[in-house]
């Protein structure tokens, strides 16, 4: 019926009964309520230290989590991150915690012994890994890289998630173990490179990428003080530097893996040398770049990894 054909009171009637239908008729997510606002209101609230882990939760907690990853920006260091209100709000909310531990993100251990009332189930990945050294050893820290523990951090998430939802538990599972199976075939990449170029000594800025590196069966060059003053932000000593440089110079390495997320003028140095000398550069960082997942990332690091030794 067009509205054009009636007059006077009937008109204003229909109109009436018209806004009354379109305001009482709304359901699903533009509901005040529906269910799509119920859907969202249940979510689980979880909070990850970097979008890495957020990213791995949401693929194991999938509509069921609402995550905040506290640094998502890759111009951001983890090292020296300091938390704002908004974080801490999140936090306070939080059913369940992801961090990496080990002293990389050492803000959301801060902002948990300052949270009042919340008592999240907090998920260490280093913890989760097994590979916290014993008396005097070296922690490499940065445990994203290694697949076999993002397996067992899957497992983890799940488990907790479950806890905090019993009834979608064997959804939780059913997602961990589709995630783990395409960790499976990132490794069997590792285990390609290795078969190929096992030996192959490369040189890295950062103990960042050496869980990814020695899968793959490739020997780490570096002077040991270069890595770990940069890692730290210290003066690297000039004669680290010059012995850094000279495995590019003398061409011993086969590649440079540079973490472009964070530099200074000795890892630029250390670039250009490799650089000039023919030696191929593989960038690679600490969160996720945009636009990627866990598992996009992972591909294209190993396939840029791949490609520069098969160069």
């Amino acid at each position: 019926m067009r509205l054009s054909s009636i007059r006077g009171p009937a008109l204003l009637m229909v109109l009436t009964l018209a806004l009354a239908g379109g305001c009482g008729g709304a359901s699903g997510a533009d509901a005040p309520g529906g269910p799509g606002n119920d859907a969202r209101s249940s979510a689980i609230p979880v909070v990850a230290s970097t979008n890495v882990y957020g990213d791995i939760a949401e693929q194991i907690g999938g509509d069921r989590v609402e995550v905040v990853s506290i640094i998502s920006d890759p111009a951001q260091d983890p090292h020296s991150y300091e938390a704002s209100t908004q974080n801490r709000l999140a936090l306070s909310k939080a059913k369940v915690v992801v961090e990496n531990g080990g002293g990389y993100d050492d803000f959301v251990g801060r902002m948990l012994d300052s949270a009042k009332n919340s008592s999240p189930t907090v998920i260490d990945a280093v913890q989760v890994s097994g590979k916290a050294p014993k008396t005097g050893a070296q922690l490499n820290e940065h445990v994203w890289y290694d697949l076999p523990t993002m397996g067992k951090l899957a497992d983890r998430i799940a488990a907790a998630l479950a806890k905090a939802a019993p009834a979608d538990a064997d959804a939780f599972r059913h997602n961990a173990e589709t995630f783990k199976e395409k960790l499976t075939r990132l490794e069997d990449q590792e285990q390609g490179i290795k078969e190929a170029h096992g030996g192959s000594a490369v040189a890295v800025t950062e103990p960042v990428p050496l869980y990814l590196t020695g899968a793959s069966g490739l020997r780490n060059k570096t002077p040991a003080d270069f890595s770990e003053a940069v890692e730290e932000g210290s003066d690297v000593s000039p004669q680290s530097l010059r012995q850094t440089l000279g495995l590019f110079t003398r061409k011993q390495v086969t590649a440079l893996v540079y973490n472009q997320q964070t530099s200074s003028p000795e890892t630029e140095q250390v670039k250009k040398a490799a650089e000039d000398n023919g030696i191929p550069v593989v960038p690679v960082t600490e969160t996720l770049p945009r636009g990627q997942d866990y598992l996009s990332w992972m591909t294209a690091n190993i396939a840029a990894l791949k490609h520069a030794l098969d160069t």
